[in-house]
């Protein structure tokens, strides 16, 4: 059995399809056994068991559920992939980077699978195809731009991804009763918008309250590419460049709608929904602040510092390549001196970028241009050769597409694909995942600043520590980064080391 019941325990009552397959919970009033992404609803603690595989839930006399049916659990034998498929097309569709036939046979090749087989598995899981999932997608994004814009609505049938304006019009007619244009006058009184030229537009991204939005800012702002990334006290602005298109966004907070507002160059409408999904990702919009403050003030230790930053979330990354650049340039220097270094970088590898705003100048390294560079000119820049080794095999590996640093892969993997790199330890893969992989139960035990919050601990007594904290890990990391512990009763002394300045 799974120890650490407590943590497995939440996890479960959270639904989050992160966990589903990590365990299987046994329910000893009905004998019955599910997954952690089950509907039915959710036992006692008491009435639950934990096992780490289905067999071995079965061999403890568990019934499998008819309703999550755990045979469909994720996990490495072909007879599992069908529930992580649909899970994975549903969430390429929703981030804007699955599009149609061609995405399908990429996901197919994935499995080993035809994409005929992938459309019938959709289905089976999901209730729609893959079609009528993009559909949807689609018709959204399109009904937001309708009322939160005036945008030609030409323009916007093609930003929402369809091929030709009268596919659009039927499309809108056929779902919601009545074409666009009537759905705009709704939105907008009954005169009709006159659509001047512009060069940006704002959409929102909404979010559940609390969020943390000053404690957000000073977090990317210490982190910040100079040229890319630009971060003041109300707004965050970077460059983009994504899907052949380039641009910029800027960032800000309307607490009183709970809602980002976004403004983006209008030359990024192409792209727009995989753009949106990117930045949910980095603002960590999707997260249930309320579930995570629970659980983490249940830890006397812990219940302080969180209730003094309500709202806080794990800052993402827009691009999982220059997160984890960055995380090797912060090794064991300030931050500040690694956020130099990381302007000149940007400088040097970036390819500049003209924008209205004065603190935006370069787009983001690509993988592919700096893998085509020695080490001597990454050790150019002040980064030591060692760490400049480390970058270019990153570069190497991820424009070779054989490691991918994006929300949704498989944490394990991808930090044991990471720590295989020269230069590259479990702190800085522990980090990696926390913010390009979204794993919410990250936790980097061997840094030196949260074991000091935590006393002056070893990295195992941390590591027993955190089982309480589970499955939000991350988040009790960002706030002990953050906050200082009251001083416990016994200290430990450990050896002085440079503070990793990730």
């Amino acid at each position: 059995m799974v120890p650490d019941n407590a943590a497995l325990y939440n996890a479960f009552a959270s639904h989050d399809a992160r966990f589903d397959g990590v365990f299987f919970v046994g329910v000893t009033s009905t004998r019955i056994y599910c997954r952690p992404v089950c509907t039915a609803r959710t036992p006692k603690l008491a009435n639950c068991r934990f096992f780490e595989t289905a067999e071995a839930a079965e061999k403890a006399s568990f019934r499998p559920c008819l309703r999550c049916r755990p045979e469909l659990a994720p996990g490495t034998a072909p007879v599992d992939d069908a529930h992580r498929i649909a899970n994975l097309v549903a969430s390429r569709i929703q981030d804007g980077t699955f599009d149609g036939a061609s995405n399908l046979e990429e996901v197919a090749a994935t499995f080993g699978w035809s994409s005929r087989q992938i459309r019938r598995i959709v289905h089976r899981e999901l209730g729609v195809s893959p079609i009528e999932l993009i559909l949807t997608r689609r018709l959204l994004l399109a009904k937001q731009l309708l009322t939160e814009t005036t945008l030609p609505i030409t323009e916007i049938a093609f930003a929402s991804g369809f091929a030709s304006l009268r596919r659009f019009n039927d499309a809108f007619s056929n779902r919601y009763g009545m074409p666009p244009t009537r759905l705009r006058r709704i939105a907008n009184g009954s005169s009709t918008s006159s659509h001047l030229a512009i060069d940006t537009f704002t959409l929102q991204l909404a979010y559940r309250s609390p969020f943390d939005w000053d404690g957000m800012l000073h977090f990317l702002r210490m982190r910040a590419f100079a040229g890319v990334e630009c971060v003041d006290s109300e707004s965050y602005s970077r460059t983009i460049r994504l899907g052949g298109h380039s641009g910029w966004v800027r960032v800000r907070n309307a607490p009183q709608k709970n809602v980002l507002l976004v403004e983006l160059a209008r030359g990024l409408m192409p792209v727009l929904p995989a753009l949106l999904g990117r930045l949910r990702s980095l603002f960590d919009l999707n997260a249930r602040p309320d579930m995570i403050s629970d659980q983490l003030m249940r830890d006397p230790a812990l219940a302080g510092i969180v209730k003094s930053n309500m709202g806080m979330r794990v800052p993402g990354c827009f691009d999982g390549f220059e997160l984890a650049v960055r995380a090797i340039l912060g090794q064991q220097i300030t931050v500040k001196g690694a956020t130099t270094i990381a302007g000149r970088y940007a400088s040097a590898f970036g390819e500049r970028f003209e924008t209205p705003h004065a603190g935006l100048s370069h787009l983001t390294p690509t993988a592919e241009s700096v893998a085509r560079a020695s080490v001597e000119a990454i050790a150019s820049l002040g980064i030591v050769r060692s760490r400049s080794v480390a970058i270019l095999a990153l570069a190497e590996e991820f424009a070779s597409g054989r490691l991918t640093l994006e929300a949704g892969a498989d944490p394990k993997a991808v930090m044991s694909h990471l720590v295989g790199l020269p230069g590259i330890g479990k702190w800085t893969a522990h980090y990696i995942a926390m913010r390009a992989l979204r794993w919410p139960d990250a936790f980097p035990k061997e840094d030196l600043v949260l074991r000091n919050r935590l006393g002056g601990v070893t990295a195992a007594r941390a590591e027993e520590m955190s089982q309480q904290w589970r499955p939000w890990r991350s988040y009790a990391t960002l706030h002990l980064w953050r906050n200082s512990l009251p001083e416990p009763i016994r200290r430990k002394k450990i050896m002085r080391k440079p503070r990793l300045a990730l």
